[in-house]
């Protein structure tokens, strides 16, 4: 089996937002990889919290990992259920867990052992699934991309009916995620990246989703990071919303 990780800031002066950890249980059955992209909060406005959008990753994604390991009789929508529920206690009484842009986070979380690879998306971060024969296959939650595609895309849509969703303070959101699991024999390897690593298919087009696990797996993730950085230095405002994001890729080798 072959892991490698990589994670980035978008700006050195800033905490990064994401999270990004594999774990292999003591048993050497399987094992379960956990990708969370913070959402940053607009300059004005606050969040309500006291903790901020790292802390919030590090306490969803690490409880997120804990129980899709140890919980392995729970689906990975009751994973992430308990998970948000479980960093929402840890600042309910501190924090405005009410607060429209509380902090929050897109996921993606893959669970494999022997027979199956389980999997769950939230938002636009993305999960590229390699087959035994070397097709490539894209889970992605498209719900912000249809949005964007007739026109901007308000507070008014985040976390609610017809609009998109992502891990907050409501546990009921892990329901909306997009899931699904593939047989263990017919994977080869997988990866996972948040937006700002994915934007080398999304944003740049320098390839498609193919091209990219073809990257990360010939070079590694840092590589790919490396890749979208040298060509934001070169793109145009328009093109990035950000200059630079924050950026977290896996990739592992089943």
């Amino acid at each position: 089996m072959r892991i490698e990780l990589a994670t980035q800031p978008g700006d050195v002066r800033h905490p990064n937002e994401d999270f990004v950890s594999v774990a292999l249980p003591a048993s050497g059955k399987g094992g379960a990889l956990v990708l969370l992209d913070g959402v940053t909060p607009p300059p004005s406005g606050g969040t309500g919290c006291a903790h901020g959008v790292p802390w919030f990753t590090a306490r969803l994604g690490g409880a997120l990992l804990e129980l899709a390991v140890a919980g392995r009789e729970l689906s990975l929508s009751r994973c992430l259920s308990g998970a948000i529920s479980r960093t929402a206690e840890a600042h309910r009484d501190t924090c405005d867990l009410g607060h429209r842009r509380t902090p929050q986070a897109t996921v993606v979380v893959v669970r494999w052992d022997d027979v199956r690879v389980e999997y769950l998306v939230l938002s636009d971060s993305a999960l590229l699934v390699e087959s035994a024969g070397g097709a490539v296959t894209a889970v992605l939650d498209d719900r912000i991309e249809r949005l964007r595609a007739l026109g901007p895309v308000t507070d008014a849509a985040r976390n609610a009916e017809g609009g998109f969703f992502t891990a907050a303070a409501d546990p009921d959101v892990a329901g909306r995620a997009v899931t699904g699991a593939f047989a263990r024999a017919e994977v080869r390897a997988l990866a996972a990246l948040t937006d700002g690593a994915g934007r080398w298919v999304e944003v740049f087009r320098e390839g498609g989703w193919a091209d990219c696990l073809a990257v990360l797996a010939k070079e590694g993730p840092q590589a790919l990071i490396d890749r979208v950085r040298a060509v934001e230095e070169g793109a145009r405002g328009e093109r990035l919303g950000k200059r630079h994001d924050d950026a977290a890729a896996a990739y592992v080798e089943l």
